[in-house]
């Protein structure tokens, strides 16, 4: 057990916010990093229980991670989706915990993990600052040149409108490459036979049509009222995302 009073700090699942949340906190005094390499789908406190253990004395700050295991009382959470969505983005948090400013590369990444391209446009964002921090978010949520192919023929192949809602079945989780390309749209649904994910106008009215799935975890949501929702990978069978998916169609 450590007797060195500090922030120790838990990475959750990676993305270009995570990422640059680990450079932010690089030899900053008194505090330590600990980095399971986690992604969305296994980004959970339990991946860190031993670990709280060890660093029973630290402040101990879980990023974005899905509390399964009971947490140490000197636990804080550091997240901004469901029920915390008011929050700034966990780079701001944790910023604001340093009490450092964020520098405008910070500042994209933060506003492109709250509110996407919208986001950034709003900080006056350029196309090519835009185009990078895309790319790079890309990069780090493990999207592959086989991830880009495939969406590229999802959005070839498998593209239906409905109004303005856009419609697409995918062959990869990896959605983001999708909406990359389809941006700007009004409202777009992502899925595959194990998970959908809507994003755009109407995303609010979802919220609230979900509200019981989201409480029960398996409906997570985020990024202000034109956001995203979606279902936790795996968590309704094939024929209940079918379900899903022909309700938003009808709902929005």
């Amino acid at each position: 057990m450590t007797t060195i009073p500090c922030k120790l700090f838990l990475l959750g699942g990676y993305d270009l916010e995570m990422l640059t949340i680990k450079q932010l906190l690089d030899g900053k005094e008194g505090c330590v990093v600990l980095d399971r390499h986690l992604n969305w789908s296994n980004a959970k406190v339990s991946a860190y229980y031993e670990d709280m253990k060890r660093y029973a004395d630290c402040e101990i700050y879980g990023i974005e991670l899905q509390e399964d295991v009971p947490t140490h009382p000197h636990y804080h959470r550091i997240d901004h989706h469901n029920e915390w969505a008011g929050k700034p983005s966990a780079l701001e948090q944790v910023a604001d915990l340093l009490d450092v400013e964020l520098d405008r590369f910070q500042q994209l990444v933060a506003a492109n993990d709250k509110g996407y391209i919208p986001a950034m446009k709003d900080l006056r964002a350029t196309d090519e600052e835009i185009a990078d921090i895309r790319k790079r978010d890309r990069m780090a949520q493990g999207v592959s040149d086989e991830d880009e192919q495939k969406a590229m023929e999802a959005i070839t192949e498998n593209l239906s409108r409905y109004g303005d809602l856009l419609v697409v079945k995918s062959e990869t989780s990896r959605f983001a490459p999708i909406c990359d390309r389809l941006f700007p749209y009004e409202k777009l649904l992502v899925y595959t036979d194990s998970e959908w994910m809507f994003y755009g106008e109407g995303k609010s009215k979802l919220v609230k049509l979900f509200e019981e799935e989201i409480k029960n975890k398996r409906i997570f949501h985020g990024g202000g009222d034109n956001g995203y929702v979606g279902t936790v990978k795996h968590a309704f069978n094939e024929g209940e995302i079918n379900q899903f998916v022909n309700l938003i169609i009808t709902e929005i």
